[in-house]
C-alpha cells in the first residue's frame, strides 16, 4: 500500500490546483494589492493596472552591479560603473533587476515572500527569463541556483521565495535546476531592518556548498528576490567561485533604487566584511 501513497499525494495536489484554477475563473476576487476586483481568469492574484505599475528598470544602470545611475559618466568607453563598482569589488560578474523595489513591487514581493504564492512566482519568472535573454551571452549560464534560506528559517515558513522563482525560471531557460547546491549555515538576524554594517556581517560565513556538490568549471545563475547591498549575492558568489564555479551572474526580481554605498567594506578574502 505504502508505493500508492505518493501518487495519492500527486493526485490531491492536481485536484487542487484545479479546484484553484476554477474559482478563479467563476469565483474572481479582488486584487491583493489594490483590493479592486480581478476581471481576468488567472491565478495571479494582482490585477493587470498593478503588475503594470512595477517600475522598469532605468536605461542607464551600473554594468556591473545593476544600480539604477542618473548622471554619473561611464568610467570608461564601454562602461557605466557606480561608486560600489569603482573599482569592481563584487564577487559576481553582474546583477540585473526586472524593476525597482517600490510602490506595488514591495507589496507583490512580500506577498510571494510570506504566501508562498506560487502563481505570481511564475509570473515573475517568465520576465525573468525574458530579461536574461536580453542579457546575451553576458549572462549565460549551465545551472540556476536559488539563494538558500537557513533551514529553521525555510523550516518555519515552509519553502523558499528564492527557490519558487528559481524552479520555474530555469524550466523556461532550459537549465538544470539546483535547489540544495548552496547552504546557509549562519541565520539572518531576527530582526526586520538591518544596517548596512549588519547586512555585511549577517552574510560572513553564512553560504557553504553541499559536500559532494559539483560545480567546477560552471557558470551559475543566482536568484534571490531583492537586491539592495548585494551582500547576499556577494558571498554565495564567494563561495561558488571557491568551489571552482567559472563564473556567476546574480537576478533578482527587484532593486533597491539607491544602495547604500558599500565602498567602506573590503572584498576581498573568502567572504565579505
Amino acid at each position: 500500500m505504502l508505493e500508492f501513497f505518493p501518487l495519492r499525494r500527486q493526485t490531491v495536489h492536481w485536484l487542487t490546483a484545479a479546484g484553484d484554477a476554477l474559482a478563479s475563473v467563476f469565483l474572481p476576487g479582488e486584487c491583493r494589492l489594490c483590493e479592486s476586483l480581478l476581471l481576468r481568469a488567472s491565478r495571479v492574484p494582482i490585477c493587470d493596472n498593478c503588475l503594470a505599475s512595477f517600475a522598469a528598470m532605468p536605461e542607464r544602470i551600473c554594468d556591473i552591479c545593476g544600480q539604477p545611475l542618473e548622471s554619473l559618466q561611464p568610467a570608461t568607453e564601454e562602461q557605466i560603473l557606480c561608486p560600489n563598482c569603482h573599482p569592481p569589488r563584487f564577487a559576481f560578474a553582474r546583477a540585473r533587476s526586472l524593476t525597482i523595489y517600490q510602490d506595488a513591487a514591495v507589496s507583490a514581493i512580500l506577498t510571494l515572500k510570506y504566501e508562498r504564492m506560487e502563481p505570481l512566482a511564475r509570473w515573475f519568472a517568465v520576465r525573468l527569463a525574458e530579461l536574461v535573454r536580453s542579457q546575451g551571452d553576458r549572462f549565460a549560464a549551465d545551472i540556476v541556483v536559488p539563494v538558500p534560506l537557513h533551514r529553521s528559517r525555510e523550516r518555519e515558513r515552509g519553502y523558499n521565495q528564492a527557490a519558487l522563482l528559481a524552479k520555474p525560471l530555469a524550466k523556461a531557460l532550459r537549465l538544470p535546476y539546483r535547489p540544495v547546491l548552496l547552504q546557509r549555515v549562519r541565520e539572518r538576524p531576527r530582526k526586520g531592518t538591518l544596517s548596512v554594517e549588519e547586512r555585511w556581517e549577517a552574510v560572513r560565513g553564512a553560504f557553504v556548498t553541499r559536500p559532494g556538490s559539483q560545480v567546477d568549471k560552471l557558470r551559475v545563475l543566482l536568484l534571490d528576490d531583492v537586491l539592495t547591498t548585494g551582500a547576499t549575492l556577494d558571498a554565495c558568489a564567494r563561495v561558488l567561485l571557491a568551489s571552482g564555479a567559472q563564473s556567476v551572474v546574480g537576478l533578482t526580481i527587484a532593486r533597491a533604487a539607491q544602495s547604500p554605498i558599500t565602498r567602506s567594506f573590503p572584498m576581498t578574502g573568502s567572504s565579505p566584511s
